[in-house]
């Protein structure tokens, strides 16, 4: 202590010392990591803490047990709940630094003491997640009075808009009719090709003014131009103008659409077709993306919701593309007969219920298998969605006007849809 408060110069000599001695002057000179507990975690003490932070430290590399080498640092207790674990990236023995990999191998570590102190387990990282919002995306989202990121809102469209399409011109057509901006990348040697795309949000500008483009990769690990490109590799053809229309073909779309989502429930919950179970999930989403459409149009509400978290679920770990499958492709196809139907129309709130229900126990069948598979932060999507799918569905039921007696039961309109859907007369 110096007149009443802490010196920490020889504390930031010591850490500094290697740093100095290394010739090489690494670029990045300094590894910051922050530690917290979950709200409902017991408070630790601070020896845990310290166990915790080595733990880290090893599993990292750059500090590891009984490595009189490795680097130097410190870690700070700023609060009951967390640590800064902060580290001069220059080994003592002169040896050269790697933090390749630290953010997968940090998860290594707290998922191995929250079972070691009985904390809260988070799931392994699987890069299933959609790219989350930066904080300053999140905070000027904030300023201009939007309830969520223009990255968020635009991942939900473009999902929409993927699972509605047979074609890159109908995709761009149906972002577009969306509202959303899209700037294409053509190819060089035949400017008719597609080789790419962009989307920003209407309103959202950088410091100069100009539109913030977001390619699809960093919006969603599958929304890529390539893995969306994949989708029409075989052309489907164009769907019957009539289907819009004509009340038998409308109900024909709603009974084929429900009875292959039920059968998708059912796949899943077989182990013993687990080889497509997650191109089945995946084109699942594409379903509930058609009945969001139904209910909502292209507006926000609770089922266009639903489909990120479902697709969250839905992913196949690590990026990998998952074999085409015979029920994938049968959803798919339901899911484009789906979206020729525009808008709900006042008669088919049964319809629409039924297929929200399957819809949901599609979804409940994922989480189930994704308990099975331990892959806990997709159990827990593929849960909410189903929740949520169920609670859309019962909105509809209810919707449904007392039948009086002697008469036939009418059909509820979607009018009571949850959040934003409207139906149509």
């Amino acid at each position: 202590m110096v007149d009443g408060k802490h010196d920490l110069r020889a504390l930031t000599t010591m850490l500094q010392q290697p740093l100095l001695a290394d010739f090489r002057k690494p670029s990045k000179s300094v590894w910051h990591c922050a530690l917290r507990t979950a709200p409902a975690d017991r408070r630790l003490s601070d020896a845990e803490w310290e166990v915790v932070v080595r733990e880290v430290l090893d599993r990292t590399g750059l500090a590891s047990k009984d490595d009189e080498g490795g680097c130097r640092w410190v870690a700070v207790r700023h609060a009951a709940d967390h640590v800064h674990v902060v580290v001069t990236l220059a080994r003592q023995d002169g040896r050269r630094v790697s933090t390749s990999n630290d953010f997968y191998r940090v998860g290594e570590a707290c998922r191995s003491m929250e079972a070691q102190l009985g904390l809260q387990l988070t799931g392994a990282t699987d890069r299933t997640a959609g790219k989350q919002a930066s904080r300053g995306e999140v905070e000027k989202a904030l300023r201009h009075e939007r309830t969520e990121a223009p990255r968020v809102l635009l991942r939900r469209a473009v999902l929409s808009a993927a699972a509605v399409a047979n074609s890159p011109a109908a995709f761009v057509t149906e972002l577009r009719a969306a509202g959303v901006l899209v700037r294409e990348r053509r190819s060089e040697q035949d400017p008719d090709v597609i080789t790419g795309y962009a989307v920003a949000w209407p309103g959202d500008h950088n410091a100069e003014g100009q539109p913030v483009w977001f390619g699809g990769s960093k919006l969603a690990p599958d929304l890529s131009w390539g893995r969306l490109a994949a989708r029409w590799e075989t052309p489907s053809g164009p769907l019957p103008p009539q289907l819009t229309t004509d009340p038998a073909l409308r109900q024909d779309a709603y009974r084929q659409a429900t009875q292959t989502v039920r059968a998708a429930a059912r796949a899943l919950g077989d182990h013993q077709r687990i080889t497509e179970a997650d191109d089945v999930a995946t084109a699942g989403g594409d379903v509930i993306a058609a009945a969001g459409r139904l209910v909502e149009g292209r507006q926000e509400g609770t089922v266009h919701r639903v489909t990120d978290r479902y697709q969250r679920a839905a992913r196949a770990s690590w990026g990998r593309v998952p074999p085409a499958s015979p029920l994938g492709a049968y959803l798919r196809r339901a899911a484009r007969d789906l979206a020729r139907l525009a808008r709900a129309k006042r008669g088919e709130g049964q319809e629409v219920a039924d297929l929200l229900m399957a819809t949901g126990a599609l979804a409940a069948a994922l989480a189930d298998l994704r308990a099975t598979q331990h892959r806990r932060e997709q159990e827990a999507a593929a849960r909410e969605a189903a929740t949520a799918l169920r609670g859309a569905a019962h909105l509809l039921h209810r919707a449904a006007p007392a039948p009086s007696a002697g008469t036939a039961t009418a059909h509820p309109t979607v009018t009571a849809a949850p959040r934003q859907g409207r139906g149509h007369a």
